[in-house]
C-alpha cells in the first residue's frame, strides 16, 4: 500500500475495476453509477484497480476519465482461503462481504453433510454468482486492490488434505494456517472428516455460522501478514491448492 496516497483513497468517490489502470475506461453499468447513482461531478477524483494489485487515481471528466496519477502496485499478502458452508438467508452475503474486507484472499463454498441450504444446480449457481457481486462491490468499498475469488463449490471429501478445519477440540495454535474450513448450522457430521485432518478452534464459545466465518476470515488474514503483522513470524501456507 502507498501510504502517502491513502488518504486521497478514502476520500475518493469510489473504487472501480477496469482492465487496465494505466489507461482506464469503465464499464457501462460502472459509469452509469459514477454519473447517475452517485452523481459524480468533473474534477471528482475516483480509484481505479485491475483487482491484481495495481492502481492509480482519476479525475471524472465531461467524457471518460483522467488519470492523476502514476500506477501504483499495492504488496501481495500470502494467500488465504476460507472454506465457507452456505448459510440461511443472506447470513452468507454478510460472512463474505466482511471476508472481503479483511483481506481473505479466496472463498470456497463447500458442501458438506448437515447443509441445510438447498445448494443444487440453478439454485447453487445463483447463490455463486451473488457472493461473487458482494465480493466485487465490497472490494471497492474497502480500496482493496486484489479481487477476493469465489470457487466453484466443493464437497467436504475433495478439500486439499492440509486444509484445516474449525472444531470445538482443535488447537488454539492457528500458526501456520492459511485455510480453514467452517461447518454449516448443525456442525460438522460425525466422521465426517478423517482424525488426520488438523483442527482448529476458534474460541471458548458456541458462534454462529457466519460469525465463525469472519472470525476465521480474520485469523486468516491476521496471519498472513496482510495487517502489517504476523502472528509471532510463524510461517505459513498449509493450503496445498495454493502453491
Amino acid at each position: 500500500m502507498i501510504l502517502a496516497e491513502w488518504p486521497r483513497r478514502i476520500a475518493a468517490l469510489g473504487q472501480f475495476r477496469v482492465d487496465d489502470p494505466l489507461a482506464p475506461v469503465l464499464a457501462t453499468h460502472d459509469e452509469h453509477h459514477l454519473r447517475t447513482v452517485l452523481r459524480a461531478r468533473s474534477g471528482e477524483e475516483i480509484v481505479v484497480t485491475d483487482g491484481r494489485g495495481s492502481w492509480s487515481l482519476c479525475e471524472v471528466g465531461d467524457v471518460g476519465l483522467h488519470r492523476v496519477s502514476p500506477v501504483h502496485l499495492d504488496p501481495a499478502t500470502i494467500a488465504t482461503t476460507l472454506y465457507l458452508a452456505p448459510l440461511k438467508g443472506d447470513r452468507s452475503e454478510w460472512a463474505v462481504a466482511k471476508a472481503t474486507e479483511v483481506g481473505v484472499s479466496r472463498i470456497v463454498p463447500l458442501v458438506c453433510e448437515r447443509l441445510v441450504v438447498k445448494f443444487k444446480g440453478e439454485v447453487g449457481d445463483k447463490i455463486v454468482a451473488r457472493w461473487r457481486r458482494i465480493a466485487a462491490e465490497t472490494a471497492g468499498q474497502c480500496r482493496r486492490t486484489f479481487d477476493l475469488v469465489v470457487d466453484e463449490p466443493v464437497r467436504v471429501g475433495d478439500v486439499p488434505v492440509n486444509v484445516a478445519v474449525t472444531d470445538f477440540d482443535g488447537d488454539p495454535d492457528w500458526r501456520g494456517v492459511t485455510a480453514v474450513a467452517i461447518g454449516p448450522e448443525g456442525g460438522w457430521a460425525p466422521g465426517e472428516w478423517t482424525d488426520e485432518r488438523r483442527r482448529v478452534v476458534l474460541g471458548p464459545t458456541v458462534l454462529r455460522g457466519e460469525t465463525a466465518g469472519v472470525l476465521a476470515a480474520a485469523l486468516l488474514a491476521f496471519g498472513a501478514g496482510g495487517w502489517g503483522f504476523t502472528i509471532d513470524g510463524g510461517t505459513m501456507g498449509n493450503d496445498v491448492s495454493n502453491t
